[in-house]
């Protein structure tokens, strides 16, 4: 089992790499991905995540972890995990509130009616609720695409073929109402950092790319959280947000 700033790296490399968040310099990042270490500057690379990190910080201080690194939180930040349910509502409205009701604007609203309904610091509810309002991604995307939320969000595949890897995925829908899991289909995507993969494992995936082997638990807990929070933005979210959505 990898330690907790490996599984970071690994879920927050794909992005990276595109140069949409984090640091700069993704060679570093992707250089202790790729050897397998976890060194104090692999540290300091990770709180360059003006994203994930601050999630990672309030899930360890609600449930009096130390390290913002430790791997139960990583794991319940990208994939989710009983650690999510320690935080209180009201303490994560604040922490929404001060990180993002300025940035959002009018756009705030909609954020704020997604938290009395259980929203939780996942990345999917990152994803769904704040991105579209926040336009968080760098090199000039800010509009909602279907794609790039679809990229963004960590999804889950049942590996078909290793090599080159293909998996079966429900990608995201919109049908000018309500966003959704389509029905699944075959797509190739990157074997990112996990070697000897075998058909019928089930992976998580980050924009294209293979983050990890899920268990059958990481998978029950991936698929309950992302449905929570499709279901939080469909009601909470209206619908004209959403209208510039398309395959583009």
């Amino acid at each position: 089992m990898i330690s907790g700033p490996l599984l970071f790296a690994r879920y927050a490399l794909p992005p990276n790499d595109r140069g949409l968040c984090g640091p700069a310099d993704n060679a570093a990042l992707r250089g202790y991905a790729s050897a397998g270490l976890a060194g104090p500057d692999l540290r300091r690379l990770a709180g360059q995540f003006a994203g994930a990190w601050p999630y990672l910080q309030l899930i360890a201080a609600a449930n009096a972890i130390a390290d913002p690194l430790d791997r139960r939180v990583v794991e319940a930040y990208w994939v989710g995990n009983g650690l999510l349910d320690n935080v209180r509502v009201a303490e994560y409205g604040a922490f929404l509130d001060e990180r993002f009701r300025r940035r959002a604007g009018r756009g705030w609203e909609p954020i704020a009616a997604t938290i009395p309904g259980g929203a939780l610091p996942h990345h999917s509810f990152h994803v769904f609720c704040v991105y579209p309002w926040t336009g968080l991604l760098r090199a000039g995307r800010t509009e909602p695409s279907l794609r790039v939320l679809d990229s963004c969000r960590v999804s889950w595949g049942s590996v078909i073929t290793a090599d080159p890897v293909v998996v079966e995925r429900r990608p995201l829908t919109w049908d000018g109402r309500m966003l959704a899991l389509g029905p699944p289909v075959p797509c190739q995507v990157e074997a990112g950092f996990i070697t000897g993969l075998r058909p019928g494992e089930w992976v998580s995936l980050h924009w294209n790319s293979v983050c990890d082997r899920l268990t059958p638990s990481q998978l029950r807990a991936l698929r309950r959280y992302s449905a929570c929070h499709l279901q939080l933005v469909n009601a909470a979210c209206p619908a004209e947000m959403y209208t510039a959505l398309s395959e583009a």
